[in-house]
């Protein structure tokens, strides 16, 4: 590949000769060392060169690469973090990768791909005692050297003793290449151990066999539920290695072998038969089947960073309830209260996870949703729970489809609440498996009641129509949503009767992906299309005539980009993936667009929120960050104390921030200044693996926290 004029002529003192190639971080290029010697040194971008989670991000590749540098990676010659443009430089390993060797030659034969799977095997297994776990292994991630397989590009490896404190991987964004990464990447992204690493071990085998993953879909969202959900196609494995790749591929890590017992069973070739994860054997009643409960899949939950959402934050449409400021509600006292189990199952999964969404309705009521509960009130004065209905409504101990955690509240309108069932019921064999019917359903805020019940999809391929999802949005018409049984519609059920008003098609839905959002209670489709390789194009926004669902107008903008809000009049939109270092403002009337530079780069994953015409950046650190969006000035940074918030909440004066624990952080609007906190709470149970954490909900100075696990407190912050 030829050199560029605006290439170096040298990097950290070695003389370039050739461009390798090049991606969204930097460029690798060929060097030589004064001795001679041929070297790929790997010189990131200058526009990263201010980001300081960036130069972590690379300290941590330099230090990972170093300390598993060995037969089966290349090691580590020289580097540079702290360099103008940081460089590292690792022995050049002539050949190609394997991707590009499958394209160009066909799948391996067996010979070579017994040699492959042993040398991967051995290569994670020098990886993981070297205390790393790799978290992107794929085909362009190994060298076929003369002597091997070699493993690189350690960029978004972690040390195993991180863990969950990790920050920089705590951001909400799903990191890996979705063909080839495991389950727990998509579910539960904070806890992936080297597990992870030898179920994409397997699908890189699986590839080198046929040419295609084992998981590979139209559009990386459909790819990511396969990895989770679907069986893999090893057709084209042969018959010798199908067991190694089947123990690899195993839903559940503790299920799969470790790289030390895979090279056992290489040479011995005494395969087990895949299992469960214990040895519990597996009994099955056909006339009782249970769906297991599910981790949120992060793409998801956050529409996922392959999903378009992985920056922004969902909000709650409100259309006509907005609380009052000042004084409290009648009769008020401080509480705290758990939701009633409200199942109907005989052996019920049971309570496990927060709220993920909390409103104000009929100027009584608190109503609560999410960890498989439909909708919970509690009332306001005093927290009883006075009614609780399962997104499950039916007792058939099949349980709900909806991932852990599953319900919201989509909206609310004169006393009612918008939110969504999910009914499950078995078909098929013996084999588990479910269908499902969704319906959203407009409930009085008061009493409970159904006011009116719509089904918008039935089958297994029907979509979860929550508005944490980008699957459906409350307008003054009533929901827009997702609809039918693939999902590949949206309609708008009407406010008063759930009538459906209408249907449109999802733009071509096999080739991109299509979420719903809202913003002053306007209406939008936000279309990002994937290439085949998985990489970003453009995003599409189109404002969408509630009359008609057809587009008022469609603006394209560069990149993956995604709605956060809208502030004097202007839509502003921010990309999904990387620093934040610019904005993009809509003209909601006119669609004019204009780029807004910000004056600080914002951290990837700092989540994006509007409120009261500012935008506002939460750190998974606890840091808060106020922009002015017009301008893109930050206002001010502060450290509010509280890690892993959730979306904050602002009166006209005051900035609150609550964590998962009931932790809550009160900030001056203005400066930033912390004011006032209160400690977590402990009385709730322990939620492991938490999804979302629902934004405080203010009613004149009576503030209510979700926490922990289906529970909710309330506080006069006036004493704050």
């Amino acid at each position: 590949m030829a050199l560029r004029d605006s290439d170096p002529a040298e990097a950290g003192g070695y003389r370039i000769e050739d461009r390798l190639g090049s991606g969204g971080m930097g460029v690798v290029y060929l060097a030589r060392s004064a001795s001679g010697r041929r070297l790929a040194v790997k010189v990131v971008h200058g526009q990263y060169a201010d980001d300081d989670e960036f130069r972590a991000r690379f300290r941590r590749e330099v230090a990972a690469a170093r300390q598993v540098s060995g037969a089966f990676t290349a090691p580590v010659v020289d580097a540079d973090a702290d360099a103008p443009r940081p460089w590292m430089a690792t022995l050049y390993i002539p050949g190609a990768d394997l991707g590009r060797h499958i394209r160009d030659h066909g799948p391996l034969p067996l010979p070579r791909l017994r040699e492959l799977a042993a040398g991967l095997a051995e290569a994670i297994r020098d990886i993981h005692r070297a205390g790393v776990v790799h978290r992107d292994l794929k085909p362009a991630n190994v060298m076929l050297a003369d002597d091997g397989p070699r493993v690189i590009d350690f960029g978004i490896s972690r040390a195993t003793e991180f863990a969950a404190s990790d920050v920089l991987t705590q951001t909400g964004r799903v990191m890996g290449t979705p063909p080839f990464m495991s389950p727990e990447q998509f579910s539960a992204p904070q806890d992936v151990g080297p597990a992870a690493d030898i179920f994409s071990l397997g699908a890189v085998v699986a590839f080198a066999a046929s040419g295609r993953g084992p998981f590979d879909s139209p559009s990386p969202y459909e790819t990511a539920i396969r990895v989770v959900e679907g069986d893999p196609e090893l057709d084209d494995v042969p018959d010798e290695l199908l067991p190694f790749v089947r123990l690899c591929l195993e839903k559940e890590p503790k299920s799969r072998p470790t790289a030390d017992e895979l090279l056992r069973l290489l040479r011995n070739g005494d395969w087990p038969a895949p299992g469960p994860a214990d040895d519990t054997p597996t009994v099955v009643d056909a006339g009782k089947l249970r769906r297991p409960r599910r981790k949120r899949l992060w793409l998801a939950a956050a529409a996922g960073a392959l999903a378009l959402a992985a920056a922004a934050t969902t909000t709650v449409a409100l259309t006509g309830d907005d609380p009052a400021p000042g004084n409290l509600p009648a009769g008020w006292k401080e509480w705290r209260e758990q939701a009633k189990d409200p199942s109907l199952d005989k052996d019920p999964i049971g309570a496990g996870a927060p709220f993920n969404r909390c409103v104000a309705a009929d100027g009584t009521s608190l109503v609560c949703a999410g960890d498989e509960i439909l909708a919970t009130r509690f009332a306001l004065a005093d927290g009883r729970n006075t009614w609780s209905l399962p997104i499950d409504g039916t007792a058939d101990d099949v349980g709900s489809s909806s991932s852990s955690g599953g319900g919201t509240i989509i909206g609310t309108r004169d006393g009612r609440v918008y939110a969504y069932g999910a009914d499950d019921r078995a078909v098929g064999g013996d084999d588990g498996s479910t269908a499902t019917r969704y319906t959203v359903q407009s409930l009085d805020a008061g009493t409970g009641k159904v006011i009116w019940k719509t089904v918008t999809g039935d089958g297994e391929e029907a979509a979860e129509p929550s508005s944490d999802q980008g699957a459906s949005v409350a307008v003054p018409e009533g929901v827009i949503t997702l609809y039918g049984k693939r999902g590949d519609q949206f309609a708008l059920l009407d406010a008063d009767d759930g009538t459906v008003r209408w249907k449109q098609k999802v733009p071509r839905s096999n080739e991109q992906i299509c979420l719903l959002r809202s913003a002053a209670r306007q209406a939008y489709l936000v279309c990002q299309k994937w290439n085949a390789d998985g990489a970003v194009g453009d995003t599409r926004i189109t404002q969408l005539d509630p009359a008609t669902g057809r587009a008022r107008w469609t603006i394209d903008v560069a990149g993956d980009k995604d709605i956060v809000g809208q502030a004097d009049g202007r839509l502003i939109v921010l990309g999904t993936t990387g620093t934040h270092r610019t904005l993009t403002l809509i003209n909601a009337a006119s669609h004019v667009l204009t780029t807004v530079r910000l004056s600080e780069a914002q951290p990837e994953g700092s989540t994006p929120t509007v409120l009261r015409g500012r935008l506002y950046f939460t750190l998974a650190s606890g840091g808060v960050r106020a922009v002015d969006p017009q301008s893109g000035r930050q206002l001010w940074a502060s450290d509010s104390g509280v890690e892993q918030a959730g979306p904050p909440t602002a009166s006209a004066t005051r900035l609150y921030l609550s964590s998962i624990s009931g932790r809550l952080a009160v900030l001056d609007l203005a400066t930033g200044a912390v004011e006032a906190t209160l400690g977590g709470r402990d009385d709730s149970g322990t939620v492991d693996f938490p999804d979302m954490v629902a934004p405080p909900v203010l009613v004149g100075d009576a503030l209510y926290v979700a926490y922990g696990i289906r529970s909710a407190y309330t506080v006069d912050v006036r004493t704050l």
